[in-house]
C-alpha cells in the first residue's frame, strides 16, 4: 500500500508542482499564498498531522532544520506565516521546469562547487533579508536517514555571523516515515517539530556549536 500511495504521491505532485509554478510566474505577487495553498493541499492529501513542541519565532531571521525528506520542506511551508527564502543546491535548480518551483519565488541557489559560492550566498542573504524574507537553511547540507544529525557546514555559521541573525533551530522528527523518496513510500502519519529557543548569532562564540549539539541530543533523546 506504501507503495502504491507513493505511486499515487509521484504523480499528483508532478501535477500540482507544474500548476504551482505556473500560477507563481502569473502572479507574481502573490507567491507565498500559492505556496502555502500548495502545502496545505499535500498535508491533506498525505494524511499528515502534526505534534508542535514550543512555537516559530515569526521574530527569527534565520530558521536551521535537520533534514530527512522532501516533506520537511511541504511541512514549513505550510508552518511559516512570513514569505521565507529556501537555500537549496543548485542541483535542484538545473532540473528541467521542476527546479522553476525555486525560481519562480526567488529562492536562494547554492553552488556548491563554485569557489565565488560564499560570496553568492551571502549577498543573496542580505537581498533576502532586506526584502524582510528569513532564511531557512538545512545546515547538514543534505538529507540523512533521520536517526541523526551530519555535521554542519560552516555555510550557515557565516550567514548568521556575518548579519548577526537571529536563529532558531527546528527538529524534525518523523518526516521520512511519512514519504522515503529512496524507498518510494508514503504514508499517513505523525510529524513532530520541537521548537528550540532562538539565538544570537556573534562571531567569536560558539553558539553555532552549541545549537548543532542541542539539536543533535533533542533527535536522540525523542528517538530513543
Amino acid at each position: 500500500m506504501g507503495k502504491i500511495r507513493a505511486l499515487f504521491t509521484i504523480i499528483q505532485m508532478v501535477i500540482t508542482v507544474t500548476i504551482t509554478i505556473i500560477l507563481m510566474y502569473i502572479f507574481k505577487k502573490q507567491n507565498r499564498k500559492i505556496r502555502i495553498a500548495w502545502a496545505s493541499m499535500q498535508m491533506k492529501l498525505l494524511g499528515i498531522k502534526l505534534e508542535i513542541q514550543g512555537s516559530i519565532d515569526e521574530s527569527a531571521d534565520m530558521y536551521m532544520m535537520n533534514h530527512q525528506s522532501v516533506m520537511d520542506i511541504i511541512l514549513f511551508e505550510y508552518l511559516f506565516a512570513r514569505n521565507t527564502a529556501w537555500v537549496a543546491k543548485k542541483e535542484i535548480a538545473d532540473i528541467p521546469w521542476f527546479g522553476r518551483i525555486l525560481k519562480a519565488p526567488d529562492m536562494i541557489i547554492v553552488e556548491r562547487e563554485s569557489k565565488s559560492a560564499l560570496v553568492k550566498l551571502l549577498k543573496d542573504t542580505k537581498e533576502k533579508l532586506a526584502q524582510n524574507r528569513p532564511i531557512a537553511i538545512f545546515p547538514e547540507g543534505t538529507r540523512t536517514d533521520g536517526k541523526r544529525l551530519r555535521k554542519f557546514k560552516v555555510g550557515a555559521k557565516m550567514m548568521a555571523n556575518k548579519y548577526k541573525l537571529k536563529v532558531q533551530p527546528l527538529v524534525i522528527i518523523g518526516s521520512l516515515e511519512i514519504l522515503d523518496s529512496k524507498k518510494l513510500t508514503q504514508t499517513p502519519g505523525t510529524v513532530k517539530i520541537i521548537c528550540l529557543p532562538t539565538v544570537q548569532a556573534q562571531k567569536g562564540s560558539t553558539w553555532y556549536e552549541d545549537t548543532e549539539v542541542l539539536m543533535a541530543e533533542t533527535l536522540a533523546k525523542e528517538l530513543k
